[in-house]
């Protein structure tokens, strides 16, 4: 019914098949035979030809009335898409556990912002477990998070890699013992502490002291635990936490030992009460990944901000 609009439309502006054959270099019988084709579907006459210059009929009237209404939609969606490929509208929703919401994205939407103000950009903080539900429910666009993601459900993006490291009350007395393995924090900032000539504790010399763990689902207490094993002993827990952000201040505030990553450490201020040790084996290594429900499209907001967090990271001791 509305095919064709384009010649009714132009009739009814030039009150003149002649004229408005002209204006669609088509002949005048060819634009003619159009619009009493669309007569026939519609099932009455949209214009009365008997008055010059050509006049509309109740239901012509009408029917330009919709034309106009529909050009002025496609208009609106011809703008949105323009100014949505340009990034001069659209949304964005991160999702990420306390550590990485505190500690990570923030810098990374602040410079999204920066390249892109006019995109609206939502955190949510949840646990990793919920994140997954809100990410397959089509409520969240991207989740960063360092465990591996199920390949059936998730794609996923490689952020940077990051170390599990022990971090120790600095009044604790195990620590006189252990000055040969203790990390300074430049070979943590700069990674150099990787280096094969930089030795692992022997974590079995903290055997006999308190930890504090995360909840047995955390991937940091998993590897924890393991690493914990592999040396023939299991930690005395005094504290199991949901947050490693948490665990890390206790241990900050001298009660028990906790396993930190080296994202939280090169992102939050030294702090002079904590001695931090290397641990051994790839168990101690995983990667940091942002990632998304399988099938989904990228939006350009989403490829525009998987791109910023791919570039070059700032120095690690810059609170990155």
């Amino acid at each position: 019914m509305f095919q064709g609009k384009e010649y009714v439309y132009e009739v009814y502006r030039e009150r003149s098949f002649i004229k408005a054959a002209q204006n669609l270099f088509i002949s005048q019988p060819s634009l003619s035979a159009t619009v009493k084709r669309i007569e026939q579907q519609i099932g009455y006459p949209l214009f009365d030809r008997s008055t010059k210059p050509l006049g509309l009929t109740e239901c012509g009237a009408r029917y330009i009335r919709a034309v106009e209404q529909i050009m002025s939609v496609e208009h609106e969606f011809s703008n949105f898409v323009n100014d949505w490929g340009d990034l001069k509208t659209g949304s964005l929703i991160l999702g990420g556990s306390s550590l990485f919401s505190s500690l990570v994205l923030p810098s990374l939407m602040g410079e999204f912002s920066r390249c892109f103000p006019l995109v609206k950009l939502t955190l949510v903080e949840e646990s990793t477990a919920r994140l997954e539900e809100l990410l397959q429910q089509g409520s969240v666009n991207l989740v960063i998070d360092n465990h591996v993601p199920d390949p059936g459900l998730f794609e996923h993006a490689k952020f940077q890699e990051e170390s599990l490291l022990l971090a120790v009350p600095e009044s604790f007395a195990v620590n006189q013992r252990m000055g040969a393995y203790q990390l300074k924090l430049e070979t943590i900032y700069d990674g150099s502490f990787l280096e094969d000539q930089i030795a692992a504790v022997p974590l079995e010399e903290f055997s006999q002291e308190p930890f504090i763990m995360l909840k047995p689902e955390n991937d940091t207490r998993k590897r924890a635990v393991r690493l914990c094993q592999s040396r023939g002993f299991l930690p005395r827990t005094i504290f199991e936490l949901d947050q490693q952000m948490t665990a890390y201040n206790i241990t900050c505030s001298g009660m028990g030992i906790s396993f930190v990553s080296s994202t939280l450490i090169c992102r939050t201020p030294p702090n002079p009460g904590v001695v931090y040790y290397k641990l051994e084996g790839e168990i101690s290594m995983r990667n940091i990944y942002f990632y998304w429900k399988k099938g989904r499209y990228l939006s350009r907001a989403m490829e525009e901000f998987l791109r910023i967090a791919a570039s070059p990271a700032k120095s690690p001791n810059s609170l990155i």
